[in-house]
């Protein structure tokens, strides 16, 4: 069987499980076994299969990933991310705009302690989209932000993704979680002055200053007793690998044992609380092991049956240069964002960027920030975008689509502009892990 038709026939089938509603691990991995007993030689191939499993699953890299979905699964349901809210809220004041810039700013803390995006979303969404709307803002300016500070989660380690990602293409994942760092902060930063430029060039989209006054003592707690034990495991978690004193393993624990800590001096902490972090993270990290099964042995039936050889020749030859071919490997991102989750996305590509990313020389530290920006762009890009549906879920009744995809707009094309920074200043995302590792 030719290449190309087997090539084909797998990536068919891959749409077509997807299709019919199969979940991705199980899709990846049905495909995967299938390949492995036609290419790999029958029984033979399926042995391998089960030999390959216990190998990519037993790395020690893949460590951080349940520690990390532990740490946000106990900052949230603790109830730390709602104190972490209003004491951002009583900190900020009185400002135009105020709960515009409260969805970014808390947003972005968030990101730091959960490195869930849906989760971000989702809670900044039911929280803030409601108040927004009977206070007077703007739908846009309402929905835009949210829409934008969730996915921070997915560059501003801890990132799950990010970790899954270096695991699955072999890069570096301390350095991958340090490089995210600056891109994260400012991104966050062109959020904040998106909102900027829209109030001042059109004051009407928020209400005027409603006046708020909190007491010298509430501002104090907010500090003390909430936004300073946090930012203490931000700085322990960040902090340890930035300085080479903890592997992002021991990082991840630092976090989660703080985050429960924290939860426990303030009194959150139940058995029906431990119970539903555990169960939850649980359920996510045996999908993710399997998802990355199914990648190991996907991957090898590509290189077996010559597939990614003459994908990467091919491709290779056709486009010449490193920016055409990032060009063109952004482009087809960008496609399968619109109808593709972010792991699917992974699994479909990874087998084949990495070999055409190593064989141009790209920095994979470099290439991964790129990855993780792209796979960020594809939770706004409509038709299915992720954060798009679960925004519709949250926001008041009567919102549509079409609302949600329109305010997120301007926050994509900040990502966009920030792809583009990087690929022309490839230092903005090296220069971090470079200097600390």
């Amino acid at each position: 069987m030719a290449w190309y038709v087997s090539g084909l026939l797998m990536l068919l089938s891959i749409l077509i499980l997807m299709g019919i509603g199969l979940p991705i691990a199980f899709t990846f991995m049905a495909v995967s076994l299938f390949g492995a007993y036609v290419f790999m030689g029958g029984m033979f191939g399926l042995e391998q299969v089960v030999a390959n499993a216990s190998t990519a699953v037993s790395s020690f890299s893949l460590v951080p990933i349940p520690l990390f979905l532990l740490m946000g699964e106990l900052f949230f349901h603790t109830g730390l991310a709602m104190r972490i809210f209003k004491s951002i809220d009583v900190l900020i004041g009185n400002m135009r705009g105020r709960l515009a810039y409260l969805s970014v700013i808390s947003g972005t803390i968030f990101a730091m302690l959960s490195g869930s995006s849906m989760a971000n979303t989702a809670l900044l969404g039911g929280l803030l989209v409601p108040e927004m709307e009977r206070q007077g803002y703007n739908r846009r300016i309402a929905i835009g932000p949210i829409l934008g500070a969730g996915g921070l989660a997915m560059i501003i380690p801890p990132s799950a993704l990010a970790v899954l990602l270096g695991s699955l293409a072999k890069i570096d994942i301390g350095a991958l979680l340090i490089a995210g760092i600056v891109p994260g902060i400012v991104l966050a930063a062109s959020y904040i002055a998106v909102i900027f430029a829209k109030i001042k060039f059109d004051p009407d989209c928020v209400p005027d200053v409603a006046p708020t006054s909190h007491s010298v003592k509430e501002k104090f707690q907010a500090i003390f007793l909430s936004l300073l034990p946090v930012s203490l495991i931000i700085m322990a978690v960040l902090g340890s690998l930035l300085g080479g004193f903890a592997t992002p393993s021991e990082a991840a624990a630092i976090g989660a044992i703080a985050v429960f800590l924290l939860a426990l001096s303030l009194g959150l902490v139940t058995l029906r609380v431990i119970a539903k972090s555990l169960i939850a993270t649980v359920k996510v990290s045996a999908m993710i092991l399997m998802i990355i099964v199914a990648s190991s042995t996907f991957s090898q039936i590509l290189a077996f049956s010559g597939i990614s050889a003459n994908v990467v020749n091919g491709t290779v030859s056709i486009l010449d240069g490193q920016i055409a071919m990032m060009l063109g490997m952004l482009v087809v991102m960008v496609l399968l964002g619109m109808f593709m989750d972010q792991i699917s996305m992974m699994l479909i590509t990874i087998p084949i960027f990495i070999p055409i990313a190593n064989t141009l020389g790209f920095d994979m530290v470099w290439f991964g920030i790129i990855m993780l920006l792209s796979l960020e762009v594809s939770l706004l890009t409509p038709p299915f975008g992720l954060a798009l549906f679960v925004m519709l879920g949250v926001a008041p009744s009567g919102t549509t689509l079409r609302e949600i995809i329109a305010a997120s707009l301007p926050y994509t094309a900040c990502i966009f502009a920030l792809i583009a920074l990087v690929i022309v200043w490839p230092e903005l995302a090296t220069a971090l892990p470079g200097l600390m590792m």
